[in-house]
């Protein structure tokens, strides 16, 4: 099977949006037996999701895809690192996919504990959480924004995950180069379950 191309791919993507929105799934009717036999051989994921680990947000479930449709993955505030990008790097290379979406949601509350770390700079977290913290900052800090801004915050975070996934690997810049490849931001609506895509 021909993988898709960008433009194929979030097309596939926002159509699949708007059935969950109408609960007009197609793919709920599947067995979980059929499901693993369609895809036991190997897959063949069509976009690349970096999410946020948020429980509210499961990107085969919002965007209405099969199992092997999607190479996602999640970490809270959707941030960039080494990790992420290397992953995604892995899917470019043996699968061919052709579209990356950074899905961030309303609400976030990696972005919202940024927004409080800079509130009160002295407030205690984790080392770990503080590293998710420390991902986030540089994106929003020269904004000023207040907790109320979370929303703005949310978008801005998204912005920059996409810039850093630009910017900070050969492998996805050569690809971008060659029209291989395409990034876009995302936003979930918690309470619409509708995605806006920053095109």
């Amino acid at each position: 099977m021909k993988q898709l191309d960008a433009l194929q791919a979030l097309a596939a993507l926002k159509q699949g949006n708007q059935r969950f929105v109408k609960a007009k799934s197609l793919h709920s009717g599947m067995t979980l037996l059929e499901k693993q036999r369609a895809h036991a051989s190997g897959q063949k994921p069509f976009a690349i999701i970096l999410g946020c680990s948020d429980s509210r947000v499961p990107a085969e479930i919002v965007f209405d895809q099969g199992v092997g449709d999607l190479f996602v993955i999640r970490v809270a505030g959707n941030v960039v690192a080494p990790s992420q990008i290397g992953s995604i790097e892995y899917a470019i290379e043996m699968f061919e996919t052709a579209l990356i979406v950074v899905l961030g949601h309303s609400h976030c509350g990696a972005v919202q504990a940024t927004l409080e770390a800079m509130a009160d700079p002295n407030s205690t977290r984790s080392l770990n959480i503080d590293a998710i913290v420390k991902r986030i900052k540089p994106a929003i800090a020269p904004l000023n924004l207040t907790i109320d801004e979370c929303q703005q915050a949310v978008e801005v975070n998204i912005k920059h995950s996409v810039a850093q996934l630009e910017t900070q690997s050969d492998i996805i810049a050569q690809k971008l180069t060659n029209k291989e490849v395409n990034i876009i931001g995302a936003c979930y609506d918690l309470f619409t379950g509708r995605i806006h895509f920053m095109e």
